[in-house]
C-alpha cells in the first residue's frame, strides 16, 4: 500500500494568524515554526512514501521549502483541511491512502498514523478512518467542564457496534448521568483530528458542498457522514501526554512543555 502524508496548513487562520510561522520552542530552547514541528512529526511516521505541505501562502511555502519540506499550493477558498488534501491530489500521483495530519497539531504520535495505515490496508473497504480515545474519568471531566463554561475543549466521538463513526460533535456526547461519571469503561471518545483516506473518498468530498451538520458544529468529517459515507474509528492508546494542537497564543507553552517532556529538540 502506497501512502502519503499531507500537511495542510493556512495563514488567515480567524483565532491566530499567521501560527504556522509561530516558533516553538523544543526540549534544548532551539525555536521552529510550527509548520516545521509538523512536517517533522509526519516525517517520522513509517512506510510513507511522501509528505507533502498543501499551503496557499507564499510565506508559509518558502519556510517550509527552506527546511527541506516538499511543498503543494493549493486554491485560497479551501474551506478546511480535507479540501485542502483533496486539492493536491493530482500532486501526489498513484497512491492508495492520503493521511491529513494537520498543520496545527505537531504532537500527533507516529504510532496513531500507522494505526490509521494498518487498517486501511488490511481492510480496503474502508474509505475513511480517523483516531480516538477514549477518554479517562479526568479528561471527561475536564470537557464536561468546559463545556459547562461555555467553552469546547475538544471533539467526542459517538461509536457504532461496527466500528464506524455514529457522530462526532463539539459538545460532549454522549450524554452521562451523574451516577455514572467516573466510570473508566463509559464510551466517551475524544476524537483526534486525523485522518486516512482513500483518493476515492477524497475526490467525492471535494465535488460536494457542506452540509448543515458540518456548517453547525464546524467540524470537516461531517460531510463524509452526511454523505452516507462512513467514517471508520480506530481506538488508540493514550500516549501519556496531552495532545495539544496550536489553536490560541495560550497554547503555546504547554506545547513547548510537551515537546520538552518528550525530548523533542
Amino acid at each position: 500500500m502506497k501512502a502519503a502524508i499531507v500537511v495542510p496548513a493556512r495563514f488567515a487562520s480567524t483565532r491566530y494568524p499567521g501560527k504556522p510561522l509561530v516558533p516553538l520552542k523544543g526540549a534544548s530552547g532551539t525555536p521552529k515554526p510550527l509548520i516545521r514541528r509538523a512536517w517533522e512529526a509526519a516525517v517520522a511516521v513509517p512506510d510513507v512514501a511522501r509528505v507533502i505541505v498543501a499551503t496557499d501562502d507564499d510565506r508559509i511555502a518558502e519556510v517550509a521549502q527552506g527546511f527541506g519540506a516538499e511543498v503543494a499550493m493549493t486554491p485560497a477558498d479551501c474551506a478546511n483541511g480535507t479540501e485542502r488534501c483533496a486539492a493536491v491530489l493530482p500532486a501526489l500521483g498513484d497512491v492508495d491512502v492520503v493521511v491529513n495530519l494537520q498543520g496545527d497539531a505537531p504532537l500527533t504520535p507516529a504510532p496513531f498514523v500507522s494505526a490509521l495505515l494498518g487498517l486501511m490496508a488490511e481492510r480496503r473497504d474502508v474509505q475513511v478512518a480517523t483516531p480516538v480515545l477514549r477518554a479517562s474519568p479526568e479528561l471527561h471531566a475536564r470537557l464536561l467542564a468546559d463545556q459547562a463554561a461555555g467553552q469546547v475543549g475538544g471533539t467526542t466521538a459517538a461509536v457504532a457496534a461496527s466500528g464506524d463513526a455514529l457522530y462526532f460533535s463539539k459538545a460532549v456526547i454522549p450524554h452521562v448521568g451523574k451516577s455514572r461519571l467516573g466510570d473508566p469503561a463509559l464510551p466517551v471518545f475524544f476524537h483526534v483530528g486525523c485522518y486516512a483516506y482513500t483518493p476515492t473518498a477524497l475526490g467525492t468530498y471535494a465535488v460536494n458542498p457542506a452540509g448543515p451538520l458540518e456548517e453547525l458544529e464546524g467540524l470537516e468529517q461531517l460531510r463524509f457522514l452526511e454523505r452516507g459515507i462512513p467514517v471508520r474509528v480506530v481506538e488508540v492508546d493514550a500516549p501519556g501526554y496531552d495532545i495539544w494542537e496550536l489553536n490560541n497564543p495560550h497554547d503555546v507553552a504547554p506545547i513547548e512543555a510537551a515537546l520538552a517532556a518528550r525530548g523533542i529538540d
